[in-house]
């Protein structure tokens, strides 16, 4: 069986591939959505967002669709939500928000199709979670496509840099992001 230090260690080096927009992805989302509501007990999700670059129109992104789930209590979530995704076939992590092992925490699974490759991150997090501010940003591109092509370029250049890092890839996108935010 593999350790948490093993899984982490394999899904952090997993390649870091940009692709062209495909409208396909918010379709992507409106299905993961609807499984997710279907599956998970009534009453835990309050909402869930599309967001991150596969929810802006006509910008590239890695071809995973992030999602923003909001439970109303993560210590439910991480008794109750793993033991129902798990055996679908989602990668499940109790992780830090920030930083290694410094709370808050929240639970964070990895979808994939039938090949391996990542289809989703889906992120659950409660209402006064800082991740709501990532929308904030989703929106501005959406309403900007100039800056929404530059990051476009960045996030090329950076996957090309960091092909098989996707901690350094995702540190490297923080400076645009916070002054665009």
């Amino acid at each position: 069986m593999e350790s948490l230090e093993q899984k982490i260690a394999r899904v952090v080096k997993e390649d870091v591939a940009i692709a062209p927009y495909d409208p396909v992805w918010p379709e992507l989302f409106q299905q993961e959505k609807a499984n997710l509501l279907a599956c998970l007990p009534q009453g835990l999700i309050k909402r869930i967002e599309h967001f991150g670059s596969t929810a802006v129109p006509g910008l590239a992104a890695k071809p995973i669709v992030d999602m923003l789930v909001e439970v109303t209590s993560l210590d439910e979530t991480r008794e109750i939500v793993p033991p129902i995704l798990e055996p679908r076939g989602y990668d499940y992590f109790w992780r830090p928000t920030m930083g290694d092992d410094t709370p808050p925490f929240y639970a964070w699974f990895i979808k994939r199709d039938a090949a391996g490759n990542r289809t989703h991150h889906i992120h659950m997090i409660e209402a006064h979670f800082e991740h709501w501010d990532r929308l904030l940003f989703r929106d501005y591109l959406i309403a900007h496509p100039r800056v929404a092509q530059e990051y476009a370029e960045l996030k090329q250049r950076l996957s090309t840099a960091h092909a098989h890092d996707r901690i350094a890839y995702t540190q490297a996108k923080t400076e645009f992001i916070v002054r665009i935010t």
